[in-house]
């Protein structure tokens, strides 16, 4: 039993999930950071490591109450686990489309719906979805990803509404380009059909698949350690906080492009009848 807050999050081993346990622990918080099978390469006395299916629900379930009944409450819990898949929408296969959704959309939602008795009763929490700018628009290629993303910002914006008289905060982090190997080695494709190979070169800068990485290669953008220390500055904000939380350099004028353009078809539309 510890009264340091407990944070959980989702895909601790490497990237922006690793960079938050790693901040979250700096701060004298106890953190217990799921992975699928792989070892975390790091070791704190107040880390608990879950080896986690988080597209299982039961596990979800299991999980949580585990890490509550071993800290005795659970402060923050953040759905960072997900990956990229890039294919035209007819490329796609369904096995393609069924992981994505199952791990970019319905495990943040198994791992809400297991947090949230834990928070309720105890009458505070705070729910971090980790999102992108692919969130808010969509591009060719990344379709299933954009879909994916657009749900879960879909329940969390429906969430927040319903947990907020019960102490839980929800944030949406949309994330601008960062420098992980999200965009590299960490990129799922799917089998290319030639018929997209020209808009492939022109709107991706090559219509090789996968695209070609140079060893050791990184996306680029802002580093996770500042991503990190972002979002734990919002959760140390006492009071509400914005829903939507734009992180990176970026992050801003692409969402404020998407939305301007979704406005301006509104605007268009409306004129026309």
């Amino acid at each position: 039993m510890t009264t340091n807050p407990t944070w959980m999050i989702t895909g601790a081993s490497r990237g922006l999930g690793r960079a938050l346990a790693e901040h979250a622990l700096a701060a004298g918080h106890h953190v217990a950071a799921t992975t699928r099978g792989t070892e975390l390469p790091f070791e704190h006395p107040r880390l608990t490591t879950v080896h986690l299916d988080p597209t299982d629900r039961d596990s979800c379930r299991a999980a949580v109450e585990r890490i509550a009944d071993h800290t005795g409450r659970l402060d923050v819990l953040i759905n960072n686990a997900g990956y990229g898949l890039v294919g035209a929408i007819e490329e796609i296969g369904e096995d393609e489309a069924r992981a994505i959704i199952d791990v970019d959309l319905l495990a943040p939602l198994w791992m809400t719906q297991a947090a949230l008795p834990v928070m309720r009763a105890q009458g505070s929490g705070d729910i971090v979805q980790i999102s992108s700018v692919g969130g808010v628009g969509a591009m060719p290629f990344f379709g299933l990803y954009n879909a994916a993303k657009w749900g879960l910002e879909g329940f969390s914006e429906a969430l927040a509404g319903e947990v907020a008289s019960m102490g839980i905060r929800v944030m949406i982090a949309e994330i601008g380009a960062m420098d992980t190997a999200w965009a590299t080695g960490g990129m799922q494709f799917s089998r290319p059909l030639p018929d997209y190979d020209a808009l492939r070169a022109e709107t991706l800068g090559t219509a090789e698949v996968p695209w070609p990485v140079e060893p050791g290669a990184t996306g680029g953008g802002t580093p996770p350690p500042e991503v990190a220390a972002i979002i734990a500055e919002h959760l140390a904000r006492p009071g509400p906080h914005p829903l939507r939380v734009t992180i990176g350099e970026d992050a801003g004028q692409q969402v404020a492009t998407v939305l301007d353009a979704r406005m301006r078809d509104y605007a268009t539309g409306h004129e026309r009848h």
